[in-house]
């Protein structure tokens, strides 16, 4: 299979996108001062699970009133800030994506113009949004020839598609959409048999009940690979890899208190887990390039690379899957002059000594197999979702960034048990102490966390000095749970 990463000499360096932040701000400001729905939910999505209104934005459609040199005029505003459009085929309407900032899409459709909100499922949405934004329950989605009452809105795809869409309310004009997709980077429903959709089911559940537990992990990342493989033919890869992390975010969550009181915050609304930012995995050096592997076959690219200096003994790669929207922020440890190389795909050669990293997988296992990610990190109102975890019993820990364009902060850690085993292998080989080694019989070791993290102006980066600084105070020789 073709190497996807890109060119070793292309380096990411991301910049605040001030004009394009303000632009795409006063669009969903705008809508909702025009649709009282859409500002019932900028207020409850803050005050009920401390996210702000612009992170669950799936995309804007806006148009001038059908003349052509309004549709002009938006055309020349979106070129201004940064945006580039694309034509449909035809005489449909244009898609502008931002690619040097984190915006939603803008689609121009002259005769309509919104917000759709994307959620995890239309059908969670339906029930649970109408009554807390006042509304009436008035969707029905369409099933096997059932036809719906004439006074609902019918939910536009197959439930279980690879995409739906529902129209919430409509005012003055505006229109405020929920928006469910997998894989599909479109805007309308693509055409999907039934036979797919059943397929769909079928691999999702798959995923979520997977072998993770390998003697040796490279039997585990082929074992992996082949079901993954399997998926992609009946769905194509873009598909398949939306239900693989959906099946990854749920494993996480099984082991993640914060997780799982944060995600029943977020689904008493129905939104579930999609205003997720990114899926942290760790990795031993011998496995790293199977882990790279594996996400190149699910279809990410890499993007840039991360190295925190001679002291910090670890590194990242970051990848990215355009059509599912999902980033990857892969760990390993690393020496200094490693990072001059493609470490994400040339081998790593074996060490004794372990970094944070190293002792992480070596106690839990990879993060790609038995233990599951490190963290998930989504968007938020950062003080009032601490605030709001803090009065729920889940406490975060300081800042290790404080930026304008970026704030991040870790719940404290989740504590795991470790399996004697790998302590006695660990003690044996003299990889650490005997002291460490009756701490983590005793207590355990950190495990995974929940991430809280608010962008600004657009930023796509990462702060490489902070993230290092939590890297070393979440190593798991340090206070339990950091």
């Amino acid at each position: 299979m073709a190497t996807t990463s890109a060119p070793i000499s292309n380096e990411f360096t991301w910049e605040v996108q001030p004009a394009a932040a303000r632009w795409v701000a006063r669009a969903v400001d705008r809508f909702a001062e025009q649709n009282s729905a859409i500002g019932r939910l900028a207020s409850l999505s803050k005050d009920e699970t401390g996210t702000r209104l612009v992170d669950w934005v799936d995309h804007l459609v806006l148009a001038g009133d059908d003349r052509h040199r309004d549709v002009s005029q938006l055309a020349d505003e979106l070129t201004e800030v940064g945006f580039v459009g694309k034509q449909a085929k035809g005489a449909g309407p244009s898609v502008w994506r931002h690619p040097a900032g984190m915006f939603p899409p803008v689609v121009v459709d002259p005769g309509r113009t919104g917000m759709a909100i994307r959620v995890d499922s239309v059908d969670d949405a339906s029930t649970a949004l109408p009554p807390a934004l006042g509304l009436p329950h008035r969707l029905a989605a369409t099933r096997s020839g059932a036809r719906p009452d004439e006074s609902m809105d019918v939910i536009v795809g197959q439930p279980g598609g690879p995409y739906r869409q529902a129209c919430l309310c409509e005012e003055n004009g505006i229109a405020l959409w929920l928006t469910e997709r997998h894989g599909h980077p479109g805007f309308s429903p693509p055409a999907a048999d039934q036979d797919k959709i059943d397929a769909a089911a079928g691999r999702l559940e798959a995923f979520r009940n997977r072998q993770r537990t390998f003697t040796d992990s490279r039997d585990g990342f082929e074992y992996t690979s082949q079901v993954f493989a399997a998926a992609a033919e009946e769905l194509g890869t873009a598909w398949a890899c939306d239900l693989f992390f959906f099946a990854e975010r749920a494993y996480w969550q099984s082991r993640n208190r914060a997780g799982q009181v944060q995600y029943e915050r977020q689904n008493k609304l129905g939104l579930g887990w999609a205003n997720h930012d990114h899926h942290t995995y760790r990795s031993s050096r011998r496995a790293f390039r199977s882990l790279i592997a594996a996400l190149e076959q699910m279809g990410f690219v890499c993007r840039e690379r991360f190295y925190a200096g001679r002291e910090a003994g670890w590194g990242a790669q970051v990848l990215e899957q355009s059509d599912c929207r999902i980033v990857i922020f892969a760990d390993v440890d690393l020496s200094p002059d490693e990072v001059l190389c493609d470490f994400a795909h040339e081998p790593l050669e074996e060490r004794d000594a372990l970094g944070t990293v190293g002792l992480w997988c070596e106690l839990h296992g990879e993060a790609f197999l038995a233990a599951g990610m490190h963290h998930l990190e989504c968007q938020f109102d950062f003080d009032a979702a601490r605030d709001q975890l803090a009065a729920a019993g889940i406490e975060t820990l300081a800042p290790f960034t404080d930026f304008p364009f970026l704030r991040q902060a870790f719940t404290r850690g989740e504590t795991w048990p470790v399996d004697p085993a790998r302590i006695a292998r660990l003690l044996t080989a003299g990889r650490i102490t005997p002291e460490q080694a009756d701490r983590f019989r005793r207590d355990g070791a950190i495990g995974s966390h929940l991430e809280i993290l608010e962008r600004n102006d657009g930023y796509k980066g990462f702060n490489q000095t902070g993230i290092s600084d939590i890297i070393t105070r979440t190593d798991p020789r340090r206070v339990i749970g950091a």
